[in-house]
């Protein structure tokens, strides 16, 4: 079973949101007991937005293959997509920078969602292309944004939503570690709870099919 794991935070594996999917990818494994995984990390920090040459291309519906096409930005726009579509199961580690995505995350996906690639335009709207698969998403926020105690809005989980399910993703799942600005021992109740939270959902979800 092959997992992408999508890394999002500034501060890469020593941050919260990449705990949170080491957990989430741990009970993956557990609840696939004699299944081989395949693990590929993509940090996103340090890619490059889509560039001229992407606009140009996209804009006059080249085939991303053509090798004329397939230059600057476009040309990592198809090795990410290829990434994506080669796996059965998407984990994205991600902060949530003032109320929304990072804008790591949204360059990553600038780069995935492409018209004629991984979306079709019709009359309806947007059609997604890829293949459903389950996608798990680590959310680690310094504040709160569900439940009774929210303290600010959550536009991320919505939004993060839409986009996936406009290239096919419709599978998705939410965790979340709230409050990390806050003294360590709430820090380590947040953690727990997550953790059980998770653990309980991964328990009664069905496999997936190896």
């Amino acid at each position: 079973m092959k997992i992408l794991r999508v890394i999002c935070s500034p501060r890469g594996t020593a941050s919260e949101s990449y705990r949170l999917s080491q957990t989430l990818i741990n009970h993956l494994i557990d609840s696939h007991q004699g299944c081989d995984f395949i693990i590929t990390e993509r940090g996103v920090t340090g890619l490059a937005h889509v560039d001229a040459d992407y606009a140009e291309a996209v804009s006059k519906r080249r085939d991303p293959s053509n090798a004329h096409a397939a230059k600057g930005a476009l040309l990592q726009s198809e090795q990410l997509i290829r990434e994506l579509e080669s796996a059965d199961c998407l984990v994205i580690a991600t902060p949530m920078h003032n109320l929304m995505v990072p804008s790591a995350l949204k360059a990553w996906l600038d780069h995935v969602i492409q018209a004629d690639r991984t979306f079709r335009i019709t009359p309806e709207g947007k059609v997604g292309t890829l293949r459903d698969r389950p996608v798990f998403i680590a959310i680690a926020s310094g504040s709160t944004f569900t439940g009774a105690n929210a303290r600010q809005p959550d536009f991320l989980r919505p939004w993060l939503k839409a986009v996936l399910a406009s290239i096919g993703l419709l599978d998705v799942k939410f965790f979340s570690v709230e409050g990390t600005g806050q003294e360590p021992h709430a820090l380590s109740a947040t953690r727990e709870k997550t953790a059980k939270e998770s653990a309980l959902y991964f328990s009664s979800r069905a496999p997936m099919p190896a």
